[in-house]
């Protein structure tokens, strides 16, 4: 802390504190830590200020968060809920998730191969019928695609059953694109999916975070995700992030296009749905 040379010896004080422990900042209100190093809450304040922050609050979500960066590089949890602590505080907690949730994101787009995408971009372009499945939180990847697409007049259809998924894959063509979610890869009834589908000639492309996964060398394309997660995770948060950013590439890829008419369809499908809302505004 370069500026820690021209404080005042209370803002000094301070100062040795947050390097010596930054979790103090987490640990204790602005009154326990001017109290813990014998100053006021003023001085605290004017410290945030000296270090370019608006104040203690904002002290603290830059401290968690870079606590939180730390925890998410180097860590390695096992076991049910490895990825809970009982003993973070509430800034903490948020902190460290918004972080691995960003760091999915900016990690799936450094390592995006944006040939893959266009290829899968320019399938989906020409696709007759669009087939999207994925099994639990994966699902909702193929929930979110199916909606964004059907919104630009694409016929996409999700789903959330197996066999359904399966045997609609049978009736594909050439002409039609199969999606399969999964994060690990290894989820056998999606991989069953796009079997069925490249078996009758459609175009396979598997969105997962394993590049050497069964998905990926069953799937014609891949779209890899970067999210770290724990084995025994409470449930899927990074790699849900991850799967929604690579649906919006995607959907952004085809929606652009054919730019005019998916700005038409995207109008009629909003003004289609405006007196649902406005009557439930008057029933509410």
């Amino acid at each position: 802390m370069a500026a820690k040379n021209t404080f005042s010896p209370s803002m000094a004080r301070v100062a040795e504190a947050v390097l010596s422990n930054p979790r103090l900042v987490l640990e204790k209100t602005i009154t326990e830590l001017a109290r813990h190093c014998k100053t006021s809450e003023t001085t605290v304040v004017r410290f945030c200020r000296g270090v370019g922050l608006s104040g203690y609050v904002q002290l603290r979500f830059e401290l968690a968060t870079e606590i939180g960066r730390e925890a998410a590089q180097f860590s390695a949890g096992v076991g049910h809920g490895a990825d809970l602590n009982s003993g973070n505080t509430l800034v903490d907690t948020v902190s460290r998730i918004a972080f691995a949730e960003v760091m999915s994101i900016e990690e799936t787009v450094s390592n995006l191969d944006m040939e893959s995408l266009a290829a899968v971009i320019d399938s989906l372009d020409r696709a007759c019928s669009i087939l999207l499945f994925g099994i639990g939180a994966s699902n909702l990847g193929a929930q979110d695609l199916r909606r964004k697409l059907q919104r630009i007049g694409r016929m996409a259809m999700d789903f959330s059953d197996p066999h359904d998924a399966v045997s609609s894959a049978s009736l594909l063509s050439s002409h039609d694109v199969a999606i399969g979610f999964s994060h690990n890869g290894n989820t056998y009834e999606t991989i069953e999916f796009l079997e069925a589908a490249k078996a009758v000639g459609a175009v396979t492309v598997g969105i997962t975070n394993v590049g050497s996964s069964a998905l990926a060398t069953t799937a014609d394309r891949v779209l890899l995700t970067s999210a770290r997660e724990t084995t025994f995770r409470a449930g899927a948060m990074a790699s849900r992030i991850a799967q929604l950013a690579m649906v919006d590439f995607i959907f952004t890829g085809v929606a652009e296009r054919s730019y005019d008419s998916s700005v038409a369809a995207l109008k009629t499908t909003f003004n289609s749905v405006t007196p649902l809302k406005r009557n439930r505004s008057k029933t509410s």
